[in-house]
């Protein structure tokens, strides 16, 4: 490889990290992510920042968490001032394109030039779900013209972005190309999650995660579309694996797959996501190419804010250390082996709230009084849940009001405080939760609290 390598953010909207055989789904909906993950770095602990669509959108485009962006809810546009991923690639002489999904920008079709984050190459739209169908993708060009892409919508933006990587494959410059898609996301004016014809039968009435057996919610209803529908994502990664085999770029091509955040179904809230379960914020992620392949499954909880130093670093950028999130590089080059196990969770609209998520735990606080719509932060919270992620993975137990898990929520409280200074919040009051099971359920030992 003579070049910087080139780079593709495979970027899904609203896709659980068990829809994937490489987290244990035994429906193979996956088989080419699964091949990627198993042959490239696999993180298998992936935790969105912020399990709402704008606001994850900026955290991926800038590195910084929504508080700092601005685009702390959906309907802000971003702040034109802040340097994106784009930006940096464009420094490093990179060609720079987007595809797909915004949802970034003031207006819901075309977005202006000046609100495109300094990519190079345009053709999206801002809320893609306003603006199309399952067979009626309408995207919109860099001079603000609408084009009509035929085909389900999955199959024709993977035409787009297999005929912009056959044209950039022709130049001296190494690209980077960011391919939004929408799916797995409902159609929101039908709420349904409409797959291509003929795939919602094949995974109706078949395996159900835990969570969505105990809690129900829309599952019923949803699960087979939404499960169609990443099958034929995981058919569109196949075809760019194929589309840069046949242009002999796949060995200096880096591709990350990962998405803005996950989906409950309406059972931790009224509808699909905004909330600090592992059933919003944890999301398939893996990367394949340069620096990546052979990396194995990675333990290390790993947050989206990590993801945009990675790529950088992983391209020869340094990441600016104004940057919270951590390469992991350095841990993959086999240079270091220090990681601190925590990914830091904003959750609005829903509520103000924060979340905290370790190797094991998940401790959750929210503002009762303040307004997931209007306010982005709080000077006072409460403690609302904590989960032992090891013994109840789909978190169905809330241990928040348990007397024996005192010491394990001292800990977490203080890291959860820690994270929001870092996060340029001011240092709130946490108020305790009342103690409502104050009988011991088992002993906790020492080294199970930093876990």
């Amino acid at each position: 490889m003579t070049k910087q390598p080139n780079v593709i953010v495979f970027f899904t909207d609203q896709q659980r990290w068990d829809t994937c055989g490489a987290h244990g789904n035994p429906l193979d909906v996956t088989p080419n992510f699964d091949r990627m993950a198993n042959f490239g770095t696999h993180i298998d602990h992936s935790i969105t920042c912020q399990p709402v669509c704008g606001p994850a959108r900026s955290c991926l485009q800038t590195g910084l968490y929504a508080t700092q962006t601005g685009s702390w809810r959906n309907g802000i546009p971003l702040d034109k001032t802040l340097k994106t991923i784009a930006q940096h690639y464009t420094e490093a002489g990179y060609n720079t394109g987007y595809i797909g999904k915004w949802h970034l920008g003031s207006n819901d079709d075309f977005v202006p030039a000046e609100e495109r984050g300094g990519y190079d190459y345009w053709l999206a739209t801002n809320l893609l779900e306003f603006q199309s169908d399952a067979y009626d993708c309408n995207l919109w060009n860099n001079d603000n013209e609408m084009v009509h892409l035929p085909g389900y919508r999955v199959d024709a933006m993977t035409d787009a972005v297999i005929r912009y990587v056959d044209e950039k494959s022709k130049e001296d410059k190494p690209f980077f190309l960011f391919t939004s898609y929408l799916e797995p996301h409902h159609q929101n004016h039908v709420d349904d999650y409409p797959p291509p014809d003929g795939y919602r039968e094949r995974y109706t009435g078949k395996w159900i995660p835990p969570d969505l057996q105990a809690l129900g919610g829309s599952s019923g209803q949803h699960l087979g579309g939404y499960l169609g529908m990443i099958k034929r994502l995981d058919e569109a990664l196949g075809r760019i694996m194929d589309a840069l085999k046949s242009l002999r770029i796949d060995k200096e091509t880096i591709i990350l797959f990962t998405a803005d955040h996950a989906c409950h179904f309406k059972t931790r809230n009224s509808e699909y996501k905004r909330s600090g379960h592992e059933a919003s914020v944890r999301v398939p992620t893996a990367f394949c190419g340069p620096g990546f392949d052979g990396g194995g499954r990675r333990q290390e909880v790993t947050s989206l804010v990590d993801l945009v130093p990675t790529l950088l670093d992983s391209c020869g950028i340094t990441p600016p250390d104004s940057l919270p999130g951590r390469s992991l590089m350095p841990i993959l080059r086999g240079q270091s082996h220090e990681w601190e196990q925590e990914a830091f969770i904003q959750i609005s609209e829903s509520q103000v709230g924060r979340a905290i998520r370790t190797a094991r735990w998940k401790y959750g606080i929210v503002a009762p009084d303040a307004d997931g719509e209007t306010e982005s932060r709080s000077d006072t919270y409460t403690e609302s849940y904590l989960y032992d992620l090891h013994s109840d993975p789909y978190e169905l137990q809330n241990l928040i009001g348990y007397a024996s898990h005192n010491k394990v929520k001292a800990h977490l409280k203080i890291k959860i405080l820690d994270a929001m200074e870092r996060a340029g919040e001011l240092r709130p009051q946490i108020t305790d939760h009342e103690i409502t099971r104050p009988e011991s359920q088992r002993t906790i030992f020492e080294e199970e609290v930093l876990q």
